[in-house]
């Protein structure tokens, strides 16, 4: 057990791990990672699916089978991806039944061709969630305009969420509310809130992306560079304190409900002059989940320096540091805005190239 992660984990810090595929399942790898490195959730996305497929031969024969069945391209990926989800979450439940729900958790995400559509979202989260049929699973849902509607309904289904491609301090204030709304309507509804669980997905690195971007261009002090993620992250953490402080929240509490958890994700590098743990270790708070790749993963455990909160004691130093960002021209609303879309578009790419892969292993399998 590495003691860095252990350091973190005792620190409040779900540490969960940022890709799946067949391999690491059928390997034990998953299973290892969960004993020895801390890990106790998994995210997936398209690019990771993508990427799975095109390396293992592990799904040869499950393709083969969909193939002889006439299965198109869209029944395939959605066969091969929520086979992959329920057998991790097999082997994640002991950790979900240990935390009481709130860890042992194994993303999938809605396709990107109903971002903007909200009654097909909550279709298809609820298609998801009856095929993957485990209850440590948690569905994905965009973050966008369209996306805040179909969190609530999907949550007031009784269907745990997590919400993903969170940029900015304004669209989390949208995502929180779209949750509580969902929380009240699925009591209503009579379910059990104290099992309906939620995790937020505040994006780190991609901010700094953009903005280093954008002050390299004005030729902006050096000294800016880099530090626009974690700032941007912990007035986040700021908003969700605040936000659960309210006598609305209080009631739902007093209910049994559980607090929608902040999950920082985009926590790996772009910059490699940056330090690679920086994503991760200046944002140790409690009640947080960090999910990261493989690579942060063993950074952390190797030389990442755990040293209790990062973010609270640090609340007036984010807000002077985007206030200098703004002072250097930064337009931090248009930076989201930027941001949202091109996060969107991602999401099209990466499941464009996984429908070419899986319809590459299709062909292949009807030669």
């Amino acid at each position: 057990m590495s003691e860095r992660l252990k350091k973190l984990s005792e620190a409040g810090v779900s540490i969960w791990l940022d890709d799946l595929s067949r391999e690491r399942i059928e390997t034990g790898n998953l299973a290892d990672l969960v004993k020895n490195s801390s890990v106790v959730g998994i995210t997936s996305n398209p690019t990771i699916f993508a990427g799975a497929l095109a390396d293992g031969e592990r799904y040869d024969e499950q393709v083969r089978r969909l193939a002889a069945d006439g299965a198109d391209v869209e029944r395939t990926v959605f066969e091969l991806t929520t086979t992959d989800v329920r057998d991790a979450c097999d082997i994640m439940r002991p950790v979900w039944e240990a935390t009481g729900g709130v860890d042992g958790r194994v993303s999938i995400e809605v396709t990107p061709d109903v971002a903007h559509d909200t009654e097909a979202t909550v279709a298809q989260a609820s298609e998801l969630w009856a095929a993957v049929d485990r209850p440590n699973a948690y569905i994905k849902i965009p973050g966008t305009p369209e996306g805040l509607p179909a969190i609530t309904e999907t949550l007031a289904a009784g269907i745990d969420v997590n919400v993903t491609l969170i940029f900015g301090l304004d669209q989390y204030q949208g995502v929180m509310e779209a949750f509580v709304a969902g929380i009240e309507k699925a009591r209503d509804n009579g379910h059990d809130i104290s099992k309906l669980h939620s995790v937020a997905s505040f994006f780190v690195s991609r901010v700094d992306t953009e903005i280093d971007k954008r002050l390299e261009a004005a030729g902006a002090d050096k000294s800016l560079f880099g530090r626009a993620g974690v700032a941007n992250a912990r007035l986040a953490y700021k908003a969700f304190e605040e936000f659960f402080a309210s006598d609305r929240w209080a009631a739902l509490e007093a209910a049994g409900a559980r607090r929608q958890r902040p999950l920082w994700a985009s926590t790996g590098v772009k910059n490699p002059d940056y330090d690679d743990t920086m994503y991760v270790v200046r944002l140790v708070v409690d009640d947080t989940v960090n999910t990261m790749p493989e690579k942060t993963l063993e950074a952390v455990a190797d030389h990442g320096e755990i040293a209790g909160d990062q973010v609270r004691p640090n609340y007036a130093d984010a807000q002077a540091t985007m206030d200098e960002l703004a002072a250097a021209g930064i337009d931090y609303d248009d930076v989201i805005a930027v941001l949202i879309r091109e996060g969107v578009e991602k999401f099209v790419k990466s499941w464009q190239e996984l429908g070419e892969t899986v319809r590459g292993s299709l062909e292949q399998a009807k030669a």
